[in-house]
């Protein structure tokens, strides 16, 4: 029983119990027995889910940053279980974002790019007509944890559709505070307010003494779990705490930059104090947000995720961002630096602590380990749907179920992604690569920076994992690019949007 709660009896029950009848009496303290056990059962966790924009999977002190400092996201991993084979959906966030909620592959619903995509012209490859928008008709997770009769609330960001008929208030959720179409704090296309106030949010109304944007947005999911705390209507809450940060613009307050520009070391692999600072700034809100929890009383009866959506920025030159090494490359990518991440699950009532599972989870995942760790249920259609795994067997040491994942982004991106698709079965990798209609083959296990194509020495596994990713990618009508019969190669260029 995961929580025992005061059982008041009913009127009905007190006057039976003043009866003189042993026989009433003996039934009277039965009935008020298993309507006590009852209302213990049915008093479901919290859950907190929080998604941080951008986070890698070295940005966090204990998963090896030289750099940055989280000490509140390390002590919440010392409290629950670290996954170190962490993965993301897509490499890019909105795709991520709809797999979570939906719990399905962002090729099964055609969100295979961030919202709106970079506008690349003249490419060998013409990327398909994907849906730019988490449909309303998707049962998502919001809407599980609402019919289960939680009070749910979204903060942060959402990005998973321009019109507001696709925002986090049509999507199941009571309560939207700070989620819209963008992706960036900004107040209309190609301006930008950055994570300085006013903010410019249709959905975050500006107040007096507003600074900085992830303090506010925290400053709003401390007063929701307060008042939940506070409530009458004894309502367990699901809260999706989904923040800007560490997204660019790279903008922090000045004490924090200066607090970086003084730690700074040649010998680090992570650089950049701007940078550095807003995952401080990050930090601190999981913290509050922890802190609120243990305050309130409600710290040991809520379940706490920590994840990213996809894996860190790189840059380049003067506007280089982090380093995700030993990973190669970085976000928009599709190699490890841009899927993997961290992720962290705390149940209090797994007794799973401090634990370290090289599990290799996804973001779909999320959905149904949810669902299992906090006793509610799902429509069966609708779990059947559903393409993750329910992670929970982890945290109390059983070993799941092996399975395949998948990556299929048919598009193109600034940072280094040509359209491809990929698999990663066991230790080994397979990339395919639509425009030279080649593959490669990595070993994880003895090669986690993907430096060496091992196909040659390993022609049966490298056929065995192209039949598996070709019979994913038919059983869910997977959108594939085409040759773009207007390609000019002596005229290749690129005209980008600024991407949120």
């Amino acid at each position: 029983m995961r929580l025992f709660l005061a059982c008041h009896s009913n009127s009905s029950v007190q006057m039976m119990i003043k009866m003189p009848s042993s026989f009433f009496l003996v039934f009277a303290l039965s009935s008020l027995l298993v309507s006590c056990q009852k209302q213990a059962t049915e008093r479901l966790p919290n859950v907190v889910l929080i998604v941080i924009d951008d986070l890698g999977w070295k940005d966090i002190g204990i998963y090896g940053s030289d750099f940055y400092q989280t000490p509140n996201v390390d002590a919440l991993a010392r409290e629950g279980v670290m996954f170190t084979n962490g993965y993301s959906a897509c490499t890019v966030c909105s795709p991520t974002r709809a797999a979570i909620m939906t719990g399905k592959y962002p090729a099964t619903i055609r969100c295979t790019d961030w919202i709106e995509g970079w506008k690349m012209k003249n490419k060998p490859l013409k990327v398909p007509d994907w849906t730019m928008y988490m449909d309303t008709s998707e049962f998502t997770l919001a809407r599980a944890f609402k019919g289960a009769g939680y009070q749910t609330a979204h903060i942060g960001k959402w990005h998973l559709g321009e019109d507001s008929i696709y925002w986090p208030e049509n999507q199941g959720f009571d309560i939207n505070i700070g989620g819209w179409s963008k992706g960036s704090p900004n107040t209309k296309k190609g301006k930008f307010n950055g994570y300085f106030a006013p903010f410019g949010n249709p959905r975050l109304e500006d107040k007096p003494g507003d600074e900085y944007l992830t303090e506010r947005l925290t400053d709003e999911a401390v007063g929701f779990i307060k008042n939940a705390s506070s409530s009458t209507d004894g309502k367990p809450f699901f809260l999706n705490f989904w923040t800007y940060n560490v997204h660019a613009p790279l903008q922090a307050k000045e004490e924090k930059v200066a607090k970086y520009d003084s730690l700074q070391d040649t010998s680090f692999q992570q650089q950049n104090p701007i940078y550095a600072a807003m995952v401080e700034h990050m930090d601190e809100a999981v913290g509050r947000i922890i802190q609120t929890l243990k305050e309130e009383g409600l710290y040991d009866n809520t379940i706490i995720v920590f994840t990213s959506d996809n894996g860190g920025l790189i840059g380049r030159g003067k506007n280089k961002v982090t380093n995700n090494s030993p990973l190669r490359s970085g976000k928009g990518d599709l190699y490890e630096g841009g899927v993997r991440i961290p992720l962290i699950i705390r149940d209090p009532f797994s007794g799973a602590y401090g634990q370290v599972s090289e599990t290799p989870t996804i973001s779909m995942d999320l959905y149904l380990t949810l669902a299992k760790l906090s006793g509610i249920s799902i429509p069966e259609k609708i779990e059947s749907q559903l393409e993750g795994i329910d992670l929970s067997p982890v945290l109390t040491g059983h070993p799941t179920k092996e399975r395949d994942l998948f990556w299929h982004y048919p598009h193109y991106h600034k940072e280094g992604a040509t359209p491809y698709s990929a698999i990663r079965s066991g230790d080994w990798k397979l990339v395919y690569y639509y425009e030279t209609e080649s593959s490669a083959l990595f070993n994880l296990k003895n090669d986690i920076g993907e430096t060496e194509d091992v196909s040659d020495a390993n022609e049966d596994v490298k056929s065995l994992l192209i039949s598996k990713l070709e019979k994913w990618k038919d059983d869910i009508n997977a959108q594939s690019p085409v040759p773009n019969p207007d390609y000019k190669e002596e005229l290749e260029s690129v005209s980008n949007s600024d991407e949120p």
